[in-house]
């Protein structure tokens, strides 16, 4: 009988029991009973697995499992709810993301807990892709162990045809000894790859795609992507090179009986398209069927091998005029010293290396292996280890037993000896076989130097080593022609090059890309057709050695990263001997081809940043990304350790944006200006009243940061909850940045609506501005005429990078920082589609847009001139001006931000016009000094205006509209009585008493008559820079600044009012 019981809140088990147990002592280790909670009528839902739902009678009718009796109630596992079947996104039920839609466990529907996607990007944990493995191996799927998936591979790739065909020959052109190091160096390379392989492997879940998916997961897609375009295609090329060995092979053999079927060229390109068409029904037969391929093929080489061995050292009378004498000292000697004829070391070098890439041939398929952690460290470096052994024997052989030119039958003795029935090496005279001085290829047909066959002639039974070339190569073949469709299928899989999906789809149990073998098979047929791979066999190597570079370079960045994800379990790497590795393989590229290595560099760097210019939505928790947090974390903290300097100063700004698209032009423009030079802070302040809304708080941390991020604009996003806006700037101002990377500038929307809103949020405003100059902080406001704030206009806000969030806000608040009124909403719409562009920029069309079915709606006339407004700043801005109106010393940021904004491409064709206070009698002295001045400062300008009647009484209808319009919110304390007076005081502290009215009185005039200067000198700039008045703290009411403010800045172009902190940031020194 099944039951349910409530337990602790602490409880958090993933089971859901059985029948109760007797006592709790028959519950195991690790065993708890689970929470049930009622979801209605017939249905309850554990605690112990979030989003599973079961209907109650078929939790409790349901038995335990048939099977062998335990003496404790049964305990359904994690594993077994991991192993439901796939949802209908293709992917393995897990607690994650996306809905299961009819997965039913014990008639328990699950849904997700989770809305934005894996909780780890699109990545299973290793947990989840262990079960869905054994539950995909329970189904037949065909899996390899380490010997069949991982070594034969290997040793096959390894043991290529260069072993029988030009093994002798690298021994006759460099000896015994420079081989050896040959083969050494070779080994060295590879068993370092090796080792890095493995180190990479066994870091983690291992799936398909092999170099691609080691080196993609380590490194990120923009390396990884490129190199597994161009491992996939090398793969593909590569079958056509084994495929037209084993064809020239045929031919040669059949034209060694005097026939042939066209000409030698068409000969090998009719049996390679046979031989091709045969190993692609192999491998698409499935890869059970071509791993009994390879074992077969593997069978044959090994005999080969052996058969070789045998016959060096059964000495055949018959043999001697080909060169071979069976083991002699004299050989040894001669043959240890090098004999090049046209090569170098290097040159010699480079043409055996290509037979050591092999050793990915165990990783390419990653996918099929039963245990990828255990499979391809075994396999790989074992499988280094028995072929880097056979080499340096048949090396050290070879050279002991074959003497390097034999001229064949009719041979004549060294009459010098003596003796007329000599038969060691010494009785011959080779001399004639010596190329001349100046040739390259002796007049012998036979020995090391001239016979390629001729481990044909040293082995016991010769047509082996004909079945060993032809194994090596077709198994070769077949290893590349498998490797290539399972690596461009991960490529596919995860999207990082438009238009190749289609070739990724899976068939059958396997998975396998029936597509990618038809494409391999097509690119293979191309190039067996052209039949001369004398070109395209170096741009292969280094398309490989690439792969083996960066692999190597994973492991020591990885390393060096130092993150705590970086924990392989295969402990015998250093970062250092990896880095090694790196670079002898770059060394090795330009060795063996130097234009291939140059022409292999550009195709990777090309692909790189065209993957990095796509930037795919991708995350993989590369060691890039370690790396980078690393560097940050590092240079941060030395950061700390500065003191500040005037020559360093950088405007840091925090920008009360609000949700960062509802206020474009004030985005745009403080971007234009600190973009690529300081930081900028996207500040905003949700007001709620109400229990705070965390998990809220912190999707739209994320959406709004990818919609930065997606309009390029260089700037980080951070909310905060309070109860009015001036809290929640003070939290910003106090707790925002890092070290030095604090803002140190607070940028404001001007508030258009502050006549006509709560004249306490008027006192919040000013007071927060009061706030950053208490803070050490300088304060810049902006002001459009036509407003700042376009969130109301629904349709028009972005969403794209932001899962569909629609921010409705009061229209009656405008722009003075706040976005989150308690009026506004977010609103989650999964099933609203987007409307916005592809590039994630908002549209500028002005129509309202509610959804497709709905017709579009135009604009009443405000909200489209608001929209042209906000969108003024992200065009390039025409020839015209930037007015400097400098009154104020404030350190020079009133300066330094209209340098900066003129030095970007969008506002290169404007000049900045620097307008100063000044006196009538005075005028040219005080121009010629400012220019002296901006010259120190090395600040550009186009003309100086020196305001001589800057002290003017304003018109008297100016100071009529003043008058009018501060009315509303005088004190009047002369008609009320004293104690009545200092009560509405207090109650509203922003009212404007009579005293403080004549008190500042002049100050009130100047702002009158300086906006009737800046309408006279500036009413057609592009934009106004400011120096923005102060108001005592305390002894100017918010209203009456808040008037100031009005009055200097209305009906004007766009102006931004600036205040610096005071401290220097323009100097004269260098």
């Amino acid at each position: 009988m099944w039951y349910q019981e409530k337990t602790s809140a602490m409880d958090d088990s993933w089971a859901v029991t059985a029948p109760p147990p007797a006592s709790l002592g028959d519950l195991t280790h690790g065993q708890r009973r689970p929470r049930v909670r009622s979801l209605g009528r017939g249905a309850e839902e554990h605690d112990s697995l979030p989003g599973v739902h079961c209907p109650a009678p078929s939790l409790r009718d349901r038995s335990p499992p048939k099977g062998p009796s335990v003496d404790r109630p049964w305990i359904p596992t994690m594993a077994l709810f991991l192993s439901l079947p796939p949802s209908p996104s293709g992917g393995a039920v897990s607690g994650a993301t996306r809905t299961s839609g009819a997965s039913l466990w014990w008639g328990c529907q699950v849904t997700e807990p989770f809305e934005d996607g894996f909780a780890n990007g699109d990545e299973l944990t290793p947990a989840e892709e262990s079960a869905a493995k054994e539950a995909s191996d329970s189904k037949g799927v065909v899996k390899f162990g380490w010997i069949k998936g991982v070594l034969v591979r290997c040793m096959l790739n390894i043991w290529g045809v260069m072993l029988f065909i030009r093994m002798t020959w690298i021994v006759g052109q460099a000896g015994i000894v420079y081989s050896c190091i040959i083969v050494a160096m070779a080994t060295v390379v590879t068993t370092i790859t090796g080792v890095s392989t493995s180190a990479i492997a066994t870091n983690g879940f291992v799936r398909g795609g092999g170099a691609y998916y080691l080196i993609s997961r380590s490194l990120g897609p923009e390396f990884g992507g490129s190199i597994g375009l161009i491992f996939a295609f090398a793969n593909a090329v590569a079958v056509a090179m084994y495929v037209v060995g084993f064809a020239e092979t045929v031919v040669e053999l059949i034209e060694s009986f005097g026939t042939n079927m066209l000409d030698t060229v068409n000969d090998v390109r009719i049996i390679g398209v046979i031989t091709v068409i045969i190993l692609l029904g192999i491998s698409v037969a499935g890869m059970e069927w071509e791993a009994k391929a390879q074992i077969f093929l593997l069978v044959i080489l090994c005999t080969a091998i052996v058969n070789y061995f045998i016959g060096s050292f059964i000495t055949v009378e018959s043999k001697k005029p080909y060169g071979f004498f069976g083991y002699d000292g004299t050989i040894m000697l001669e043959n240890m010293g090098p004999d090049f004829r046209g090569e170098t070391f290097f040159s010699v070098f480079s043409i055996f290396f290509p037979a050591a890439t092999g050793i990915l041939a165990g990783a390419n398929i990653s996918g099929d292996l039963a245990d990828p952690q255990k499979s391809i460290p075994r396999g790989t470096l074992l499988a280094i280890l028995i072929t880097g052994v056979v080499y340096l024997g048949v090396a050290i052989s070879t050279g002991a037993c074959i003497a390097r030119d034999a001229p064949g039958p009719g041979i004549t003795l060294n009459m010098s000896t003596g003796y007329a029935n000599c038969t060691d090496y010494s009785c011959f005279d080779y001399s004639s076989c010596k190329p001349s001085l100046g040739m390259k290829e002796s007049t012998c047909k036979f020995g090391l130097h001239n016979d390629m066959q001729v481990m044909s002639t040293v082995a016991g039974f010769s047509p082996l080593i004909t079945a060993g070339i032809f194994s090596a190569t077709l198994s070769s073949a077949l290893a590349s022609l498998v490797s290539a469709p399972k690596v461009f299928q991960a490529l596919c899989k995860d999207n990082i090059y438009p238009g190749i999906g289609w070739f990724g789809k899976g068939f059958g149990k396997n998975n396998e890309p029936l597509r990618g073998y038809i494409l391999t098979f097509f690119i293979a047929l191309a190039f067996i057709l052209i039949a001369e791979l004398n070109a395209i066999a170096p741009i292969i190597s280094n398309f490989f050695l690439a792969s083996y570079a960066l692999i190597n370079f994973s492991v020591f960045h990885a390393s060096l990263a130092n993150s705590p994800g970086w924990r392989p379990s295969f402990k015998y790497y250093n970062m250092w001997v990896s880095l090694a590795g790196a670079a002898l393989c770059c060394v090795v590229m330009f060795v063996i081809n130097w234009w291939a290595a140059l022409l292999t560099n550009v195709i990777v760097m090309s692909l790189y940043i065209y993957v990095s210019y796509k930037k795919p939505d991708v995350n993989w928790g590369s060691s890039t990304q370690a790396l980078t947090y690393h560097n940050a974390l590092t240079h941060s903290l030395q950061l700390c350790g500065v003191t500040d300097h005037v020559k360093t100063y950088r405007p840091q700004c925090l920008v009360m944006t609000g949700a960062p698209n509802a206020r474009p032009a004030l985005l745009n423009l403080v971007h234009a200006f600190t973009k690529n030079v300081g930081l900028m802070v996207c500040g905003h302040v949700r007001i709620s009243n109400r229990k705070p809304n965390f998990k809220e708080l912190n999707n739209d941390l994320v959406r709004y940061q990818r919609w930065l991020l997606n309009n390029n604009s260089k700037a980080f996003y951070t909310p905060v909850l309070a109860e009015d806006l001036r809290q929640g700037t003070q939290y910003l101002l106090q707790a925002v940045g890092l070290g030095r990377l604090k803002p140190n500038t607070l940028v404001l929307g001007y508030k258009n609506n502050w006549k006509d809103g709560d004249l306490n949020d008027v006192e919040r405003y000013i007071n927060l501005i009061h706030d950053a100059f208490d803070l050490q902080y300088g304060a810049v406001i902006l002001r459009l005429r036509e407003g700042l704030d376009i969130s109301h206009i629904q349709g028009q806000d972005d969403t794209s990078g932001m899962k569909d969030v629609v921010v409705s806000i009061d229209t009656s608040k405008d722009s003075d920082g706040d976005s989150s009124k308690p009026s506004s909403q977010s609103h989650q719409s999964p099933e609203q589609p987007s409307h916005d562009d592809e590039d994630g920029k908002a549209p500028t069309q002005p129509l309202l847009r509610k959804d497709k079915k709905s017709p579009t709606v135009p604009l009443n006339m405000a909200d489209q001139k608001l929209l042209e407004a906000s969108q003024q700043f992200q065009k390039k801005q025409g020839k015209g001006t930037v007015d400097v109106w400098w009154l104020f010393d404030d350190g020079g940021l009133t300066l330094l931000i209209p340098y900066l904004l003129t030095n970007k491409k969008k506002w290169k064709d404007c000049k900045i016009r620097v307008f100063i206070g000044g006196k009538i009698n005075r005028i040219d002295h005080d121009r010629r000094a400012m220019a002296t001045l901006l010259s120190k400062f090395r600040i550009d300008f186009s003309d100086i205006t020196v305001l001589g009647d800057i002290n003017t009484k304003p018109k008297s209808e100016s100071v009529a509209a003043f008058t009018h319009m501060i009315e509303p919110y005088r004190l009047k304390e002369d008609d009320m009585e004293q104690e009545a007076a200092e009560k509405l005081k207090a109650e509203e502290p922003w009212r404007i008493t009579d005293n403080e009215l004549e008190l500042y009185k002049a100050k009130s005039n100047r702002q009158i008559r300086l906006n009737e200067l800046l309408k006279e000198h500036s009413s057609t700039a592009n934009l106004i820079v400011m120096s923005m008045p102060l108001a005592r703290k305390g002894a100017v009411s918010s209203c009456l600044y808040m008037a100031w403010l009005e009055t200097l800045s209305k009906d004007l172009p766009p102006i931004l009012l600036v205040r610096g902190n005071h401290q220097s940031v323009l100097t004269f020194y260098s």
